[in-house]
């Protein structure tokens, strides 16, 4: 695995050993990050269940100022904090060993907001539908906040329809997608 493109073009990262994580293909990752790019310079950037902090890591390298990683495991933690510094953006990330929800509540504390999120829980469990209605009501996003959720071809998001949330796409690879969210309330 490396990041693709940016400043950090070419770098190879460390995955966490073991089954626990999906790392997220170069192809798949760059398809996510065509869509993005138009929303990525300077922004803040959330990555829940984080894994290795490839898709972060790319963030940052594309432009992102700032990116937060949250993942429970502490080898995933210290593998994305090896390709943190591999990368040499140490002073552009924050590495958090908590689950998502404790995350958000501490971001909310301190007054984060996030102009795009990305969660890549695991899959067919109803981790996304958790957070994103603890989102709904929290003050790390406003109007022009971008949540992506990777989840499997399965997993359903109309519940969205009743919240201030709305699915503007989903694109699908052979065995997952991508699907983006913006806040429309």
């Amino acid at each position: 695995m490396r990041v693709i493109a940016g400043k950090a073009r070419r770098t190879l990262l460390k995955t966490p050993e073991g089954l626990d994580t999906r790392p997220t293909t170069d192809r798949i990752k760059e398809t996510l990050f065509n869509i993005l790019q138009g929303n990525l310079a300077d922004s803040c950037f959330l990555d829940l269940f984080s894994g290795s902090g490839a898709i972060g890591i790319e963030a940052l390298s594309r432009g992102a100022s700032f990116a937060v990683f949250s993942d429970t495991s502490k080898a995933a933690v210290d593998c994305i904090k090896a390709n943190i510094k591999a990368t040499h953006m140490e002073g552009q990330a924050e590495v958090f060993q908590k689950d998502a929800i404790s995350t958000i509540k501490a971001m909310e504390v301190a007054g984060k907001v996030f102009q795009i999120i990305f969660m890549d829980p695991p899959y067919d469990c109803g981790h996304e539908k958790i957070i994103l209605q603890m989102l709904e009501q929290s003050n790390m996003i406003d109007e022009d906040t971008i949540i992506v959720v990777e989840a499997s071809l399965a997993t359903k998001f109309d519940y969205l329809e009743k919240s201030r949330f709305r699915v503007y796409r989903e694109k699908e690879y052979k065995t997952n997608k991508h699907v983006f969210i913006e806040v429309i309330g």
